[in-house]
């Protein structure tokens, strides 16, 4: 049995490619406010906005005792590659987590397991936390390849890292078939996916390492169905798109615990 109390409990806003500025603005205000009359000292909050303002979101996240993280980082450490943003400087913004390997990088830009892993250890080497996203889509679900999907990206991408790196690593487990969709897994599966891969990782790195750590869930998580989801053994907090963007919901869910 996994020993949830051991364990850091995550809420991460992924806002995606969304809000202008003065939006962003106004929902980073917003999250700071609430939280810092609320004072929650057991949820770790991330907020993760369009890279453009990420040294914004670090000025509104001491008032709000919240995190900053990047939704992507290269896999090359510079030079010419324009358009790319490396790992020292999201970290130079003040962030310390960045979202690796999202469905809709892998399904839209044709992210490897392989170019992930690279993109991971790009990550450890410059003390940013990777969160890195692993699921399946509904065909693969439906043919019950499932467990042998998330398996291969996890060995894939993470199972080369020494333990004392690994152990600095998040994951999301993210149904892709639950992204945007209003679906959601239900909590017995989403519960039965975590138990999976913490399996996975004590059988690679023993059970103190798998007990330590962090599982987020992410698809379609909301104010409505989070405190079930959390209520699950090995769900340990979630990567939150839509919910993220509006204070109320993206409270509701940091309450949820």
């Amino acid at each position: 049995m996994s020993n949830s109390n051991m364990r850091t409990k995550i809420v991460a806003g992924n806002w995606k490619m969304n809000l202008d500025f003065e939006q962003a603005e106004e929902l980073l205000a917003g999250i700071a406010e609430q939280l810092n009359g609320e004072g929650l000292p057991d949820v770790t909050v991330v907020v993760c906005p369009p890279a453009v303002y990420l040294e914004m979101a670090y000025d509104f996240a001491d008032e709000g005792g919240f995190y900053t993280g990047a939704q992507n980082l290269s896999d090359k450490e510079s030079g010419a590659f324009t358009g790319e943003i490396s790992a020292s400087m999201i970290l130079s913004v003040g962030a310390d987590f960045v979202i690796v390997g999202h469905s809709e990088r892998r399904a839209f830009y044709h992210e490897t397991d392989e170019l992930l892993k690279t993109k991971v250890q790009q990550a450890l080497k410059h003390d940013l936390v990777p969160i890195f996203c692993c699921g399946e889509r509904i065909d693969e679900r439906n043919s019950n390849s499932h467990f042998d999907v998330v398996k291969k990206q996890i060995q894939t991408a993470l199972f080369d890292l020494p333990e004392n790196e690994i152990e600095n690593v998040v994951i999301a487990y993210e149904p892709v078939w639950a992204i945007g969709t209003g679906l959601t897994a239900t909590p017995a599966q989403a519960q039965e996916m975590h138990a999976y891969i913490r399996s996975l990782l004590a059988e690679k790195y023993g059970r103190e390492l798998a007990d330590t750590t962090t599982i987020l869930y992410g698809g379609s998580c909301n104010e409505k169905n989070a405190a079930e989801l959390f209520a699950q053994p090995d769900v340990d907090g979630g990567l939150i798109g839509g919910a993220s963007l509006k204070v109320e919901s993206f409270m509701g869910i940091i309450k949820a615990f």
